[in-house]
């Protein structure tokens, strides 16, 4: 608790620096980050990486539903950086777009146009780009939006204020265009094999840092946030040979489907396809929280929602359950833009 308290704290001072435009301020010294730029550099010769093109996986999803219905398609948009395109696998039905569209579509009994802008080794401040190309005039606007970003914001050095300022500005452009927004926050580095100590132990203090600012800066936009640090932790620390991808780094086409399904009841609650009528339940850690501390907690347990509750300025943590996600060969995509 002493620690989910200071991490509150920090995550508090970060948003609140996003919102003022000040630098924001940190768990970790300039020696401490000098030490993580060093070894990161390390890891990288070790680890690789992929400049592998992630595979497109725009397109129609579940076509087969617009058969017995008369009601529009959902329209779902991707933004933010190599996780959100999917690098790492080489099929698109694996990436997490094509996962979390085709699970939309299968419970939600409608076809689901999905579209795809996020970068590859984009920062938080790419998300501008994103959010225009998104909103272009000549495309339809997405009834809901998931946001992936953050990772290279910790280990480009972008400070924590910026960070968060550029992701709030995006949630809400795209709140006030009528598109409900789902962030990924950032994933817990101190997962990546191999990556030993003491980067470890400074990548993950970084990364649960940036995603309880992140929850603060989303949720006070009108968004709501998935917890991936936690989740890409334990599941991934104890198998990383079936979670990570042949570069070690981006997670396998099991990792990914792993991140999909905590994100798809939050994905789907957004848009009133989940039983909203589900009471918070205390003995599983869930309730309503200072936002600080909801956003704290939920840095620290994987597949964590919070969203904004009517008692401001309180959060609802949740811990959704997880639904399978159906076999997005046979749910689609019908089509897929080149």
């Amino acid at each position: 608790m002493p620690m989910t308290m200071s991490r509150a704290r920090v995550a508090r001072r970060i948003a609140t620096a996003a919102a003022f435009g000040g630098s924001g301020v940190g768990l970790l010294g300039v020696a401490a980050v000098g030490v993580l730029l060093t070894e990161v550099r390390l890891a990288r010769r070790t680890v690789g990486g992929s400049s592998d093109i992630p595979p497109c996986a725009d397109g129609r999803y579940g076509a087969a539903f617009g058969h017995r219905t008369d009601r529009p398609p959902l329209r779902l948009g991707f933004l933010g950086d190599s996780t959100a395109a999917g690098q790492g696998v080489h099929r698109s039905a694996q990436t997490p777009g094509a996962l979390l569209a085709s699970g939309l579509a299968a419970l939600s009994e409608l076809p689901v146009d999905f579209r795809n802008v996020a970068l590859p080794g984009a920062q938080s401040d790419d998300l501008e780009r994103q959010v225009q190309l998104m909103l272009a005039a000549d495309a339809a606007v997405p009834d809901v939006c998931v946001i992936m970003i953050g990772a290279n914001d910790v280990t480009h050095r972008m400070p924590p204020a910026q960070s968060v300022r550029h992701l709030s500005e995006a949630v809400r452009r795209l709140r006030a265009a009528g598109c409900e927004v789902v962030v990924g926050t950032c994933p817990d580095l101190g997962t990546i094999e191999p990556v030993y100590q003491p980067l470890r132990w400074v990548a993950r203090r970084l990364s649960r840092q940036l995603a309880a600012a992140q929850t603060i800066g989303v949720i006070e936009s009108g968004g709501r946030t998935v917890s991936l640090g936690d989740l890409l932790g334990p599941e991934f620390e104890a198998r990383p040979r079936e979670l990570f991808g042949p570069d070690n780094y981006h997670p396998s086409a099991e990792g990914y489907a792993t991140a999909a399904m905590a994100v798809l009841p939050t994905l789907c609650a957004s848009l009133g396809l989940w039983p909203e009528e589900e009471q918070p339940e205390p003995a599983r850690g869930e309730g309503l929280l200072p936002v600080a501390q909801a956003a704290a907690e939920a840095a620290s347990e994987g597949g964590t929602e919070v969203t904004a509750s009517r008692r401001a300025p309180w959060a609802l943590l949740k811990h959704r359950r997880r639904r399978q996600l159906p076999d997005t060969e046979t749910a689609g995509p019908s089509s897929v833009t080149p």
